[in-house]
């Protein structure tokens, strides 16, 4: 249903995302609003789009309960704050790292970065980037295959749950790693893609293999193309 040319889906899902202060990342939620609720993001490919790698079954579950649950959490939990003018983006820099506001930032977070997960990756992805991105990544790390050993040891590396980014840090490429819901948005770093290794996000097709599931993504699913349009951002 979906190929490499068919980037209407995506092209629509980006045009809607909020773009923040930090260098106007692409792929953001559409989350500013006044009093208006927070609202789930469209994916930007259908839920089977992604197989054999990632199952129509678990994005229903993983897109439709788990990332529609941090919304529904976070709109509760905005009820009455100070914080509930504020774009998404404001809302998780203003509560990360406050303990009182943990389940505020917990919510946000995870919106932000499910909403950046879902365009990081793409049907038929994968292969090796190119232009800017790619001289990026040899000079700053020594290749596409050492940048993708990289990846791969942050995403099999971290314990628990978490993520592992590509990020621009200092007007260099670095691969880091952030638990459970923590962000590279909150950091000094513009993140450029990201792997989401929470366990529901491959345990119905890969049980315990993280190893398996981050090797499948990197090699079939991996959107270099989106991480190159943030590199541009920063670029330009």
């Amino acid at each position: 249903m979906h190929s490499n040319d068919d980037t209407t889906p995506r092209r629509d899902f980006l045009k809607t995302a909020a773009l923040g202060s930090a260098a106007l990342v692409a792929g953001a939620p559409a989350v500013l609003r006044g009093a208006a609720p927070i609202e789930l993001p469209a994916l930007p490919w259908a839920e089977g789009a992604l197989e054999p790698v990632i199952s129509a079954r678990t994005i229903s579950f993983h897109y439709g309960k788990h990332h529609r649950g941090y919304v529904d959490k976070l709109n509760q939990l905005l009820v009455g704050s100070p914080l509930a003018e504020l774009p998404l983006e404001e809302v998780v820099r203003r509560t990360a790292g406050k303990l009182d506001q943990a389940a505020l930032f917990n919510n946000a977070a995870q919106i932000w970065n499910h909403s950046f997960y879902w365009s990081s990756l793409k049907p038929k992805g994968g292969g090796a980037p190119t232009g800017a991105l790619l001289k990026h990544i040899e000079a700053d790390l020594g290749g596409v295959e050492a940048c993708l050993k990289e990846l791969t040891a942050a995403a099999t590396g971290q314990f628990g749950s978490g993520w592992a980014w590509l990020v621009m840090d200092g007007g260099k490429l670095k691969v880091t790693k952030t638990g459970n819901a923590e962000t590279a948005l909150t950091s000094a770093a513009i993140p450029l893609l990201t792997i989401d290794v929470w366990e529901h996000a491959y345990y119905l097709d890969f049980q315990n293999r993280r190893a398996d599931y981050v090797a499948a993504l990197l090699k079939d699913l991996l959107h270099w193309d989106f991480a190159a349009q943030n590199l541009e951002k920063v670029r330009s």
